[in-house]
């Protein structure tokens, strides 16, 4: 299994947005960077990753599933888009902000650190375990 942080605006599709998709999740669509692209393709069904909050809140508020692999993004006709299909698993007991993360020397070679602007970014097994332990949630 492989971790990954999803990055969406709150105002634009929210943790509560992904929530309310259920079981049969959502794609991750609209992504037109070719490395975030990239990453997509890599993912396997039932890998996880951190949804993150970008803008004010800055903050990993929760974990998703990727239920679907890369596939065509539907929202254009263009093939060189691709994404996934996530669906919300948890909540973050407590939500771990950017300013928490970047103030602990563990994660200074997180991709969220290092290339803030990336939309989706792998993360490591033990950033995993530390960031889920931070926010109080079961990993």
């Amino acid at each position: 299994m492989a971790y990954w942080l999803f990055k969406s605006e709150p105002s634009t599709w929210g943790w509560d947005d992904q929530v309310a998709k259920g079981d049969t999740g959502e794609e991750w669509d609209g992504v037109r960077n070719y490395q975030a692209r990239n990453f997509m393709r890599e993912m396997a069904k039932g890998d996880l990753g951190f949804f993150y909050h970008s803008q004010g809140e800055r903050a990993i508020v929760g974990i998703v599933e990727v239920i679907a692999e890369a596939h065509q993004d539907s929202s254009t006709d263009d093939d060189r888009w691709e994404c996934v299909d996530i669906k919300a698993v948890r909540p973050f007991e407590t939500p771990v902000t950017l300013d928490d993360i970047k103030s602990d020397g563990r994660f200074d070679d997180m991709p969220l650190v290092k290339s803030p602007r990336l939309s989706v970014q792998p993360v490591t097994a033990e950033q995993w375990q530390q960031i889920c332990a931070m926010g109080n949630t079961e990993a």
